[in-house]
């Protein structure tokens, strides 16, 4: 083993690391269930190539970056690599990055945050350093680790990065009272909600929503978007057989230990595929479970558009890492909530949440939180 020392960070390796960071964008449609990852070489100051994760089974960010490089002429060697993720040091669907960079003699390398993947969690770094390669870490870690919250998620418990998109009123409804609800919200707030669902890998709702509102919960944006997979609880098997929610991108229907076999062999042949879940004492879908079977499918970012009863539930069980609401400026008076929650009497048991982002989206505003614990 080379003893090697790290190098510590300076502020020309955080502007690089950015723009590595800003070239992992070009990959966060195609890399999934992969990291979107960004690498950026630099030798002497000046930038040789950059490139990000390519579609699964194709080039990594490095080997991107390295082609870039010697496409025009150049060689990799003595450089530096600004990776926003550790390079991997395990036989996937591809060699391990880390090799290839011990191989093009790298100088050094620059990493935004490890990668939490088992087969990884520190090798690759380990690997670098034993071929006398200098390293260095968390360079804009908090970015880093925000660019792949999902994929990182999944590695650490097994289950996606749970995003609920909710749309009310100033005061906090959903629909009038006879269900009225198009349109709350402007065009706008709708398309930067259909633009969630092409950013994630799976769209979560349940059957209630399925029922009253029978939707597609497709894209449906301008150009060659890919539709997610899409999954509904259903613990009865009641979902009516022409549901729209079935046409398009395969769909998966959780139902309990205890539904009919009539009735998952009748939702099968409409084109789904059922799974059945445990069921809580209440005669509801262990949520829990739930999200673990949809983890396995390799989704990390799941979008969840769902009614009052499954956003409640989600909340109520701290499953969800994120809401992402739209406020449209008018009052409805009497009409649906947002979330069916469980009926407080001392303030320090309801639930609290930081605002994390604060956006306008057209006539809307949009309000990015997180759980305060």
């Amino acid at each position: 083993m080379t003893d090697v020392k790290d190098i510590k960070a300076d502020p020309a390796d955080e502007f690089w690391m950015r723009q590595a960071l800003e070239t992992a964008k070009n990959a966060e449609l195609i890399a999934p269930p992969n990291p979107a990852v960004g690498c950026v070489i630099v030798k002497d100051g000046v930038e040789l190539g950059r490139g990000s994760t390519q579609a699964p089974g194709s080039a990594h960010a490095e080997i991107s970056a390295i082609n870039d490089v010697y496409a025009k002429g150049m060689t990799p060697e003595g450089a530096t690599f600004y990776v926003t993720l550790e390079p991997c040091s395990h036989y996937g669907r591809t060699p391990p990055c880390a090799l290839r960079l011990i191989k093009e003699k790298a100088a050094r390398v620059v990493v935004g945050t490890t990668d939490p993947n088992p087969l990884v969690a520190g090798r690759g770094i380990v690997m670098l350093k034993d071929a006398g390669i200098a390293v260095t870490t968390g360079v804009c870690e908090t970015e880093a680790i925000e660019s792949n919250i999902g994929f990182i998620t999944r590695m650490k418990r097994g289950t996606p990065w749970v995003r609920m998109k909710l749309a009310a009123s100033l005061d906090g409804r959903t629909a009038l009272e006879n269900g009225m609800s198009r349109w709350i919200t402007s065009e706008d707030s709708r398309e930067d909600g259909r633009l969630m669902r092409a950013h994630s890998q799976g769209i979560l709702t349940g059957v209630g929503t399925v029922r009253a509102d029978n939707p597609q919960m497709n894209v449906r944006l301008p150009g060659n978007w890919k539709d997610p997979p899409k999954f509904v609880c259903d613990a009865r098997g009641s979902m009516p057989s022409e549901s729209r929610i079935l046409e398009g991108a395969p769909c998966t229907v959780f139902v309990a230990e205890s539904a009919s076999e009539e009735a998952v062999e009748r939702i099968t042949a409409a084109g789904a595929q059922t799974v059945r879940v445990a069921e809580t004492e209440l005669g509801k879908l262990d949520l829990g479970e739930v999200l673990h079977e949809i983890g396995k499918r390799e989704v990390n970012v799941l979008h969840v558009e769902a009614g009052a009863r499954l956003s409640g539930s989600l909340m109520t069980a701290g499953l969800v890492d994120e809401i992402v609401l739209y406020v449209a400026p008018c009052f409805m008076g009497s009409g649906k909530v947002l979330a069916s929650l469980p009926h407080f009497e001392r303030m320090q048991d309801i639930y609290r949440w930081r605002y994390h982002a604060v956006a306008t989206a057209g006539s809307d505003l949009k309000i990015v939180l997180r759980p305060q614990s």
